[in-house]
């Protein structure tokens, strides 16, 4: 594994501890989020912890390739959803970007990790 994907891990995993773990904590941010899309909190909790596991499976990657490209992908699949039920919530594309930019970044992870064998 090369320094830039561990970069690469790093970096998403400071992306969704924090708000992974706002969450599941239902910070009140994170509670007005989820009442804008229509969410439970409960739901929005499970989205937390699926994030937070995400991210320590991005942690180690570099030990076990398979776990982080499969925490990638996840990750990708995940916030391709949300990006989603923005847009169905009537929110404009640009609330939908930055899940959109993290999906992609997490399934060129994925990919590139699997590219390097």
């Amino acid at each position: 594994m090369t320094t830039a994907q561990i970069a690469l891990a790093a970096a998403l995993s400071l992306v969704f501890l924090p708000l992974g773990l706002g969450k599941i904590a239902a910070a009140p941010f994170m509670r007005r989020a989820a009442a804008h899309l229509g969410m439970s909190r409960g739901l929005y909790r499970v989205v937390g912890a699926l994030e937070v596991a995400g991210a320590v499976g991005l942690l180690l990657g570099p030990a076990s390739a398979p776990l982080g490209v499969a925490a990638a992908i996840g990750l990708a699949l995940l916030m391709t959803a949300a990006a989603v039920v923005h847009l169905r919530h009537g929110d404009p594309p640009v609330r939908a970007l930055p899940a959109a930019v993290v999906a992609l970044t997490a399934a060129a992870y994925a990919g590139a990790t699997v590219a390097a064998g």
